[in-house]
């Protein structure tokens, strides 16, 4: 993979030579991507941009990567585009990656997705709950230091985290902190220990997987890190966007753990946090909602 790509141009032609098209891509809500054929035939998908972080991209690579191995470890897990350059120039950082032509959704994709997903999160790839580096989840930086127990990372590198952000953003109140913490110390009590950590894509909802031209899905737009695969499933549910029949065909290739359903959206309160972070003060009476459920 290229890594020393001080622009777009430069990447593009040592990976395959003089662009001969491009177009915009629909999609992204923080950076802006295209569709670029290069002179030697090939297509790539470049996102680009001139305010993220210098190192947003450099996470994602490393977020597609460590999905891709574990998707190509396991029989039939879901499809991760390959990235094949990386940077952060002077005046832009940006991403390259395979293009994936998109098709249409089959009679079985729902148990495809959901089983492919199954056997991806059964990939032993870390004894520790974390990630090789810190990334992102939408805009909003992403802790993700090695920790031994899921409930003590989920604790204090997911919620707390989070709940500081919105506490110091005016988000959330006073009596609205205090109950989160209360949450927070009784977390053992709500939330089991998973088997072994999985490796997660991080940000699953709707508009961050593909159905390719086979009909297989693909995983794009990835927040990972190592974790319970509840939290995964949890956000499959949030916004929508996923085929009837998906968490079923899950639970058939590898069963939840009792109780999945009363614990969801106690995963999605993360979420919610994060969206109202990001997004303002219109996503804060969701988070009040799941507090109040679990107080």
């Amino acid at each position: 993979m290229i890594e020393d790509a001080a622009t777009v141009e430069d990447a593009l032609a040592r990976i395959g030579g003089k662009v001969t098209g491009q177009r915009r891509v629909a999609g992204g809500c923080i950076a802006g991507g295209s569709r670029v054929e290069l002179d030697d035939g090939s297509r790539w998908f470049v996102k680009r941009s001139r305010t993220l972080a210098g190192d947003t991209f450099a996470a994602e690579a490393a977020g597609l990567r460590a999905l891709r191995v574990a998707a190509l470890s396991e029989a039939s897990g879901p499809r991760v585009p390959a990235v094949v350059a990386v940077g952060s120039g002077p005046a832009e950082a940006f991403i390259v990656m395979e293009w994936i032509e998109q098709g249409a959704r089959g009679g079985s994709f729902a148990e495809r997705f959901g089983r492919s997903l199954a056997r991806m999160h059964r990939h032993r790839g870390a004894r520790r709950f974390g990630f090789d580096r810190d990334n992102y989840i939408g805009s909003t930086p992403q802790p993700n230091g090695w920790m031994d127990s899921w409930h003590d990372f989920f604790r204090e590198r997911r919620i707390g985290f989070q709940t500081k952000l919105a506490r110091e953003k005016g988000l959330i109140d006073e009596p609205v902190q205090r109950d989160i913490e209360s949450i927070m110390g009784r977390l053992e009590s709500i939330l089991p220990a998973p088997e072994f950590p999985s490796i997660l894509h991080g940000d699953l909802w709707g508009g961050n997987y593909l159905v390719d031209e086979s009909g297989a899905p693909v995983l794009i737009d990835p927040a990972v890190y190592h974790g319970h695969r509840e939290a995964d499933l949890a956000m499959t549910e949030l916004f929508g966007g996923f085929p009837a029949g998906f968490l079923q065909s899950y639970d058939d290739e590898w069963a939840l753990q009792s109780g999945y359903a009363d614990r969801s959206a106690l995963y999605n309160l993360y979420h919610m946090l994060n969206h109202a972070n990001i997004f303002g003060s219109s996503y804060a009476s969701s988070v009040v909602a799941i507090v109040r459920r679990y107080r």
